[in-house]
């Protein structure tokens, strides 16, 4: 079975390798009183303590602010599945030992399954968000300035 590269890193990498190679062309010839043009760099999403895409608590969708609260109550959680351990098999998420992570549904609307969406928590209080069924993360952090 072939492993298929998570996105974010094949996009990283060829982020640095573009713009490796953009640096290395913009050089200004040694022309005198010429400078070489500002280097632009697109914007990247700010990243958290795990490297992952960051996203504010408030700007999660209504249903996945409505797990969160869930699971700093303790639940009671609507699916069986709410809780279990989160394995991290697409290796994504920072590596901890088994049992480390805990998955918890965040309802879709329109969907009569679980759906794609997750909220996933890590036992030192990580909190991560995924709405495409663990193909990509983004970190939650709180709310604030």
């Amino acid at each position: 079975m072939l492993l298929r590269p998570p996105r974010v890193l094949l996009a990283l990498v060829l982020a640095v390798l573009l713009g490796g190679f953009l640096a290395g062309c913009s050089s200004n010839g040694g022309g005198a009183g010429t400078a070489a043009p500002p280097r632009t760099t697109a914007a990247v999403a700010p990243t958290g303590a795990s490297g992952l895409p960051t996203v504010r608590a408030a700007d999660l969708p209504p249903e996945a602010r409505g797990t969160l609260d869930l699971v700093a109550r303790g639940g009671p959680y609507p699916y069986a599945r709410d809780g279990a351990v989160f394995s991290n098999f697409e290796r994504i998420l920072p590596r901890e030992e088994r049992g480390y992570y805990h998955e918890y549904t965040v309802r879709t609307p329109g969907e009569r399954d679980r759906g794609a969406r997750r909220i996933v928590t890590g036992r030192g209080g990580e909190t991560y968000y995924t709405d495409d069924h663990y193909e990509t993360f983004r970190e939650v952090v709180a709310d604030g300035p």
